[in-house]
C-alpha cells in the first residue's frame, strides 16, 4: 500500500502554516511550539533540530521522545473527520496536531488545549 503524501513531506514545510494560522488569530509561535512539545515530548531544542533536519512526519512521530498520553483525550473534527475514529496510527497524530493548532487558532485556553482541566 502506499504511504499518504503527508508521512513524507518535511514536518519543517508544514509547520509555518501551524504559526501562520495561529498568529493570523492572535496566538504565537511560541504558543505553537508549546503544544507541538507537549503532543511529542520534543525540548525546544529538539523541536529546532527536526525543524532544521527537514524531518518527514512519518520520522518526526517515530522519533518523538514521548507521545503524551493525555493525547487521547482530543476529541472532535478535524477535516471532516472525527479525531478519534481514525484508525492509521500516524495519520491520527497529524490530525492530533492539526486539532491542537485549530483550538489554538479558535483562542481556546492554553491549559484546556493541553488538557489540564
Amino acid at each position: 500500500m502506499e504511504k499518504h503524501r503527508i508521512y513524507t513531506m518535511s514536518f519543517a514545510s508544514v509547520y509555518p502554516h501551524y504559526i501562520a494560522k495561529a498568529e493570523k488569530k492572535g496566538r504565537t509561535k511560541n504558543e505553537v511550539d508549546e503544544v507541538i512539545c507537549w503532543l511529542t515530548g520534543y525540548s525546544q531544542n529538539a523541536l529546532e533540530a527536526q525543524l532544521e533536519s527537514r524531518t518527514d512526519f512519518e520520522t518526526f512521530f517515530a522519533d518523538a521522545p514521548k507521545l503524551n498520553p493525555a493525547r487521547t483525550l482530543i476529541k472532535g473534527l478535524i477535516c471532516g473527520i472525527r479525531v478519534e475514529e481514525i484508525e492509521d496510527p500516524l495519520m491520527r497524530e497529524i490530525r492530533y496536531l492539526d486539532k491542537l493548532v485549530d483550538e489554538l487558532a479558535r483562542g481556546k485556553a492554553m491549559d484546556k488545549i493541553l488538557r489540564q482541566g
